[in-house]
């Protein structure tokens, strides 16, 4: 039988992991710690049924699953308020306190401007397939492992991962490239998760 112990021991490595693809799929900081909260609950109450190996892949899984769950009740409450208005796009809100390591303003300004595309770029992905390239670039995980994650093919995979590629390398071109139905992410905050426990 695994103790809590064996829980912490591999499980807790893989927080700021959880927290970053949280993060990407809700949109809202303090709502990916709730996520995170959630998974890492969930994952403890039914550590007895990892079967070893790897764990992040598995509590990413759990993960993934929470932060669906909890957009499908955002999606609910929404529809049934008519009250409550849609946020008109987390992009203003921005904050890209940059220290400034560079050499002058031209450059810390260009440096911004750089990182604010590449977030307009991120947030233009609909959310199945920035979760992918998240899941394989930030988390370098395999294609087997995100389509585990994502409980899809791997084909599915490799043409979700292709297609945000091509849309971030194109650019300016990427309203044309994206379908419609995206639903944007707001900027990435950096987050690290310590344990106070030492």
């Amino acid at each position: 039988m695994k103790n809590q112990g064996d829980f912490e021991q591999v499980m807790l490595p893989h927080l700021d992991a959880a927290y970053n693809l949280a993060r990407w799929l809700v949109r809202d900081t303090s709502i990916a710690e709730d996520v995170v909260q959630d998974a890492y609950e969930r994952a403890c109450k039914y550590f007895g049924s990892f079967r070893g190996g790897e764990g992040r892949p598995w509590l990413l899984q759990i993960v993934h699953n929470a932060a669906y769950s909890t957009l499908k009740a955002q999606r609910q409450r929404m529809e049934v308020s008519l009250s409550s208005r849609m946020r008109a796009g987390d992009a203003d809100d921005v904050d890209l306190d940059i220290p400034d390591s560079s050499p002058g303003p031209e450059a810390t300004l260009a440096q911004r401007q750089d990182l604010a595309a590449l977030d307009d770029a991120l947030n233009a992905l609909p959310v199945e397939w920035r979760e992918c390239l998240i899941l394989r670039e930030v988390e370098t995980l395999s294609y087997k492992e995100i389509a585990r994650i994502m409980d899809v093919p791997i084909g599915t995979v490799m043409s979700r991962l292709a297609r945000a590629r091509q849309v971030l390398q194109r650019g300016g071109d990427r309203k044309r490239s994206v379908p419609k139905n995206v639903n944007p992410i707001g900027p990435a905050g950096a987050h690290k998760f310590t344990d106070t426990r030492q």
